[in-house]
C-alpha cells in the first residue's frame, strides 16, 4: 500500500520587482519580513531570488528582479497574497497604517476605517509599491472586536 502524498503548505511565492533589496526593505518595514541569510547568496546572481520571510523560513517570498507582473488596478497572474496574523498582530498592523502609508489597488490611502469585517475574519487589503495585491487577515475575531476602537 502506498502512502498518500500531501503537501505541508506553501513554501514560497515568487514576485518580480524592479529592485530586490528595495522590495525586501518595504516588506520588512510594512509586514516584518526578514532576509533569510542562509539563502542570501542566491541574490548574488542577478537572476536569483532574494528570499524573505516573516516566520523564520516556513513561509517565504522569493523576490526576483524584473518587470512587476502588473500595476495597481490591473489584472495579474496572482489574485492576491494573504498573510495571516493573530488578533493582537492585526490590531498592531492597523495602528501602524498611518505611518506606513499603504495604498489600495486604485491608489487610495488605506486607513483603519478600510478594515473589512467578514464575520468569521477581519481583513485589510492593499498593494505593494509594484502593484501586487496583498491582504492581512485574522480569524481571531473576538480579539479584534474587543480591541478595535468604536467607530
Amino acid at each position: 500500500m502506498t502512502k498518500a502524498f500531501r503537501v505541508h503548505g506553501i513554501d514560497h511565492v515568487e514576485l518580480f520587482v524592479p529592485d530586490r533589496r528595495a522590495a525586501g526593505e518595504w516588506y520588512a518595514r510594512v509586514l516584518g519580513f526578514e532576509v533569510l541569510r542562509d539563502y542570501e547568496f542566491w541574490a548574488d546572481d542577478p537572476r536569483g531570488p532574494l528570499m524573505i520571510s516573516p516566520d523564520g523560513g516556513r513561509t517565504k517570498l522569493a523576490l526576483f528582479e524584473g518587470p512587476p507582473a502588473g500595476r495597481a488596478g490591473e489584472e495579474v497572474g496572482i489574485r492576491r497574497i494573504a498573510f495571516g496574523a493573530d488578533g493582537a498582530g492585526f490590531l498592531g498592523f492597523i495602528d501602524r497604517l498611518e505611518s506606513v502609508e499603504l495604498r489600495d489597488a486604485r491608489g487610495g490611502r488605506v486607513t483603519a476605517d478600510r478594515v473589512v469585517d467578514h464575520g468569521a475574519a477581519f481583513s485589510v487589503y492593499f498593494v505593494d509599491p509594484w502593484g501586487t495585491p496583498l491582504e492581512l487577515t485574522t480569524y481571531d475575531v473576538e480579539a479584534v472586536r474587543s480591541g478595535r476602537p468604536a467607530g
